[in-house]
């Protein structure tokens, strides 16, 4: 894959997250530069990884061959609206925001554009991160080379062929890290509540979590399904915890909660 000048605006988190993750993999902090108005970001970023910083979002666009955009969607539509004076026709725009269309990138920027559209989770800060990935027609197999490069640096990647699948990819690994954060604050307070000191509690729920995790990714050939009756036998501790959660109907709650997650990425599509 050609390696392009890059320039991310905004140096948010996830930001830091793909440029730890590509210059790790060696790709050249030359080619890398980053833009944000708060100039304590900008300096951990050039101090930390030897890459490009400015406050010039402007002028970090027209010196790069990809623009990621890496803003909060609330924010997208005057970023952009800096940049449609430039001439994008040989650019390849990245946009890591929730919920805005594609073709809404071409009005904020006022010219046509070639455009993909990521939709990460913030495991992606420690390289073990989930993005989901959707491109027109019009975008080569030399952008999509490069998106995905860009996007592995923190993780996996899977690629939906509409931008539907995008909310879907939100509610299955966009958003879920909070749902499993809830579960194992649940169950920390729970062992807390019955007389545990809150760090062993913490430390047994998180291992049991990442152990959980581990089993499920070697274990490709048994289903998840599987996976759970095989620590469960009959009449036993397992059985009556899953037993409670089964009662209060644990998967339809799961599946509503997921539901409600794309509606909501529906109605910000309708409101940017």
């Amino acid at each position: 894959m050609t390696q392009a000048k890059v320039c991310f605006i905004g140096a948010g988190n996830m930001t830091r997250s793909i440029i730890s993750g590509l210059v790790k993999h060696g790709y050249p902090s030359a080619l890398i530069h980053a833009t944000n108005p708060s100039q304590g970001k900008l300096d951990a970023l050039k101090q930390d990884f030897a890459i490009e910083v400015s406050h010039d979002n402007a002028a970090a666009a027209q010196a790069a061959d990809v623009i990621v955009l890496s803003v909060k969607p609330q924010l997208m539509e005057a970023v952009c609206d800096a940049l449609s004076h430039l001439d994008l026709a040989n650019k390849l725009i990245i946009t890591i925001a929730a919920g805005i269309p594609a073709a809404r990138y071409s009005q904020y920027l006022k010219q046509p554009i070639k455009l993909i559209r990521t939709m990460p989770n913030t495991p992606t800060q420690i390289g073990y991160g989930m993005t989901g990935i959707y491109a027109g027609d019009d975008i080569s197999a030399e952008q999509k080379a490069i998106c995905e490069t860009l996007m592995q640096s923190g993780g996996k990647v899977v690629w939906v062929d509409s931008e539907d699948g995008l909310n879907q990819v939100i509610a299955l690994s966009g958003s879920s890290p909070a749902y499993f954060f809830l579960f194992i604050e649940s169950m920390i307070a729970s062992g807390v509540n019955m007389g545990m000191a809150e760090d062993k509690a913490r430390l047994l729920a998180e291992q049991a979590a990442l152990g959980a995790a581990q089993m499920v990714i070697q274990n490709q050939q048994l289903s998840v399904a599987q996976l759970r009756q095989n620590v469960m036998s009959k009449g036993g501790t397992t059985a009556r915890a899953v037993e409670t959660f089964q009662q209060g109907d644990l998967g339809g709650l799961v599946d509503k909660a997921m539901r409600n997650c794309v509606d909501r990425a529906e109605e910000m599509a309708k409101t940017f």
